[in-house]
């Protein structure tokens, strides 16, 4: 251990060059991005997240591989970095710990049925110093899904002769595809180097450059299990910074246009450090991790129960493990926005949640049709909901939400219509029953759940902690 402890920051436009020792963190931003027109409402913003929240956990269990993307305008959380030189155009992506693949738009670039969705930054220019990665690499099977060496370079047009002798070191790795929720995209493999804004380098870094792509114009930074995430290859510079990291995402809103602080992202995250930051008073809980033999890329943990005030709702016993066929377990997934349930779990949660609220504040079924999430209540001045917990498999791993990370509140109607009042909606999703969930995962905890904590991921212990956070103080307190 060093006996200072250097913390690397960057802000959206300023660099800090600085050296960077192995047993040192680094804190960089997640910038939240809220994207809106003039057309855009909180209720068409929520109906499009809550809808394609369901595709993207759907997808999940009929794809062997996919890009898990994250969703709708208003949910997602941006990493900046640059390719090439370090004084290139900065490329913004969406962080996503439920893909092991980063991958972005290169000129040109052409992306079908995304006029709705504004790209973060211009498509990337591939700069002279980049590389394509060829076929015969460990790097070109896993993004084609562990294909032999001898396949890709046949599927790359290499002669017969050159794969006999295993002489296809020139011939470049074949595009993929990948598929997600509602599109899709196809890339190649390249490398070049990569540089945080606080100068942080990764040489030969390997990324997806897609030409082409179907209702995505961003991009991903993979922060999934995988040899091609950002991860696993920063632990090539520095396996302490790439097998152990944390974000705090700062909470956000459908119905504001107010961007706060940025979220931090702790590289290399010090287990014995972690309540050192500020003057909280933090305490961690931890569940292991579940290893899934078909999506391996994934954050799994089990699920023992959700409460609903002091009544406890054990949760299927397909969430408390994942067996061979990669079924089952709760995916901690900062890509996805709202946490899906199965059927069984959502309704006891959900009957339980109603018989506590229902009773006193009038339903708004309108909302409910117009936004996808139900159930919706329209109250006077404060609503009184229920305390919800999630219980995790291990002793004492049990996490109190805050109110606001499955209560969301705001103020429905004065179109001339309806008169304004005040509604608010359970932020729990139903994502079908157990029998439609082979082969994937049985839950998902989104982002908007996550919010307000600090969540550490331990690559090498195998767990995820949860830490209650001020994460837009946690955020002044490691940069000051």
């Amino acid at each position: 251990m060093a006996t200072s402890l250097c913390l690397l920051y960057l802000l959206l436009f300023s660099t800090c060059w600085l050296t960077i020792s192995m047993s040192e963190m680094v804190l960089l931003p997640l910038t939240h991005s809220l994207s809106k027109t003039q057309f855009t409402t909180p209720h068409h913003l929520l109906k499009i997240t809550s809808a394609r929240s369901a595709a993207r956990f759907h997808q999940r269990n009929h794809r062997h591989k996919q890009v898990s993307l994250p969703l709708s305008p208003g949910s997602d959380y941006t990493l900046s970095f640059t390719l090439g030189s370090p004084s290139s155009p900065t490329i913004s992506l969406y962080l996503d710990t439920g893909s092991d693949l980063v991958w972005l738009p290169c000129s040109p670039f052409e992306c079908i049925l995304c006029e709705s969705k504004p790209p973060l930054s211009p498509p990337l220019n591939l700069s002279s110093s980049a590389t394509a990665v060829p076929c015969k690499s460990s790097a070109c099977s896993a993004a084609h899904s562990s294909l032999p060496s001898s396949d890709l370079c046949a599927i790359a047009r290499c002669p017969l002769d050159s794969i006999e002798t295993s002489d296809c070191n020139s011939f470049p790795c074949p595009p993929f595809y990948y598929a997600y929720g509602d599109g899709s995209l196809i890339a190649r493999l390249f490398k070049d180097s990569l540089t945080l804004p606080n100068s942080l380098s990764i040489q030969n870094f390997t990324f997806g450059c897609a030409h082409t792509a179907l209702g995505e114009p961003v991009g991903v930074a993979g922060f999934g299990f995988g040899r091609l995430s950002l991860p696993a290859q920063l632990s090539s510079v520095s396996p302490q910074l790439g097998n152990r990291f944390s974000y705090c995402l700062v909470s956000h809103s459908f119905d504001s246009d107010k961007v706060g602080r940025p979220s931090p992202l702790i590289l290399g995250r010090h287990e014995e450090k972690e309540k050192q930051f500020g003057n909280e008073n933090v305490e961690f809980v931890y569940t292991d991790m579940l290893s899934n033999p078909k999506h391996p890329y994934f954050y799994s943990v089990g699920l023992e129960g959700i409460s609903v005030g002091k009544r406890n709702i054990p949760a299927p016993e397909n969430l408390k493990r994942v067996d061979r066929r990669g079924s089952g377990g709760m995916v901690v997934d900062s890509g996805t926005t709202f946490t899906m349930l199965p059927a069984s779990l959502y309704d006891s949660v959900v009957t339980e949640f109603d018989h506590r609220v229902g009773r006193v504040y009038e339903r708004a079924s309108e909302v409910e049709e117009t936004t996808g999430m139900s159930p919706c209540y329209y109250y006077d001045k404060v609503a009184k909901v229920p305390v919800i917990s999630l219980h995790f498999v291990g002793n004492g791993s049990s996490v109190v939400l805050p109110r606001r990370n499955y209560f969301y509140e705001f103020l429905d109607g004065g179109d001339g219509v309806r008169k304004k009042r005040n509604v608010g909606c359970l932020m729990l999703m139903n994502g079908g029953d157990e029998e439609e969930l082979i082969g994937g995962p049985g839950a998902t905890l989104g982002n908007y759940q996550q919010q307000g904590f600090e969540v550490v991921y331990d690559l090498e212990k195998r767990k995820v902690g949860f830490a209650r956070r001020k994460c837009s103080s946690l955020w002044d307190n490691l940069k000051n």
